[in-house]
């Protein structure tokens, strides 16, 4: 009997390591079910502990059980960052030499986040950074990163990620289909989601297209890009005698930096731009990642400080015009609420200015910090949101297409 409780003592808190870190990651649907297994074996851990130790050998249990429910929250930690990325990738049938029937396809790659919680996107950008010791969120923190991230989707229900962009590419293709191009197809691809873009290159293939251009719907050169690309090259598609060809982001689109001031424009009202504040909220990395991919820091500051001076070439004044990180960099969004504040503004329009459609970050992150600001009720802060469906955003990612054609 003495042995059983020990064994009972390592086992329990053991499984109530496992059970957290099911609660912390698992679908919504089913979170309230590990929650109570987690509540069942904490409260049989208390028991046994109470009632079958003392004195001495209490002493030795509690960090014994303890000890067991760490390596049960590490083990399933792990066995939650090994899950494979399961997106079905389509058989290539394109016989080599094939010339195919001689249209362009287009393949609209952006970021891609799920519509419902699936922590896989950020599972594989784990391994990524993993794989190139950059450091990120420590490996026993990662399960609640994963709660923090499905908490998100139940604040705001769903992400409108996946159909905006489904949007903007029926919009893009209707701009060609209005100029006469009757025979250019389109695929919509994602690095985060349903399809890959390996997965629409594939099918662009099976499909006989004999030439292909990659649309990066993307604003800066980064690792996202890189792993794209990536994803893509390894299917060797010149080896069927098919060109392709990539747009390059959109950081460099002028066309895209005057979006952001008509859009500021059309939701002023009747105030007076002087007492308009414009944030430009970027999305920022961590400097460590910065001596990785300089181009993302210095292509999302490049930007953004071109859109700032066609504001104030459109006769906003500098001091009410400002950048602002979302995270790991400075400032943050609401210290420069406040600041706008105080120089008297009565509107402040703020841009998530590096996300391509509405996601997470611009339906979430971005006003949560905006909300922080301590201003008074009177100033309005005017959430305008990601690039999206607009037709200059449209324009912005033909003409980068256009280029390639």
């Amino acid at each position: 009997m003495e042995f059983v409780k020990w064994i009972i003592l390592a086992l329990v808190p053991f499984l109530l390591g496992v059970s957290v870190v099911n609660y912390l990651t698992v679908h919504p649907l089913r979170m309230s079910l590990h929650l109570l297994a987690s509540c069942i074996l904490f409260f049989i851990v208390a028991v046994v502990l109470a009632i079958g130790f003392s004195g001495q050998q209490f002493i030795i249990a509690v960090p014994l059980a303890a000890l067991a429910f760490l390596v049960g929250y590490y083990v399933m930690t792990r066995r939650f960052l090994a899950r494979e990325d399961q997106r079905p990738i389509p058989e290539l049938t394109r016989k080599k030499g094939d010339p195919g029937k001689g249209h362009t396809a287009i393949i609209y790659f952006t970021h891609g986040e799920p519509e419902l919680y699936d922590p896989i996107g950020w599972i594989n950008q784990f391994k990524e950074f993993d794989e190139q010791n950059i450091p990120f969120v420590p490996l026993l923190a990662r399960p609640f990163f994963a709660y923090q991230l499905r908490k998100k989707y139940l604040q705001v229900g769903r992400s409108d990620h996946r159909q905006m962009h489904l949007q903007m590419l029926k919009s893009l293709e209707r701009e060609f289909r209005a100029e006469g191009d009757t025979t250019t197809s389109f695929y919509l691809s994602f690095l985060d989601d349903d399809p890959r873009p390996d997965a629409a290159v594939i099918q662009a293939l099976n499909d006989g297209a004999s030439r292909i251009i990659v649309s990066e719907v993307f604003l800066t050169i980064s690792n996202h890009t890189a792993e794209g690309k990536e994803l893509i090259e390894a299917l060797n598609v010149e080896q069927y005698g098919v060109p392709i060809k990539y747009t390059g982001p959109m950081y460099d689109s002028k066309t895209l930096q005057r979006m952001f001031v008509q859009r500021a424009n059309a939701h002023i009202g009747d105030t007076d731009k002087t007492r308009v504040g414009v944030l430009l909220v970027g999305h920022g990395q961590p400097d460590e990642w910065d001596e990785e991919w300089p181009t993302e820091t210095g292509q999302e500051i490049g930007f953004r400080n071109d859109v700032l001076r066609l504001f104030e070439q459109d006769g906003y004044p500098n001091k009410n015009l400002s950048l602002a990180w979302m995270e790991f960099k400075d400032p943050k969004p609401a210290e420069k609420v406040m600041e706008f504040s105080r120089n008297g503004v009565e509107k402040v329009l703020y841009f998530s200015a590096a996300i391509s459609a509405d996601a997470l970050h611009s339906q979430y992150d971005v006003p949560a910090l905006i909300g922080e600001a301590q201003v008074p009720k009177d100033v309005a802060l005017i959430n305008l949101g990601a690039w999206n469906d607009d037709p200059i955003v449209i324009k912005a990612i033909k003409e980068k297409i256009d280029l390639q054609m």
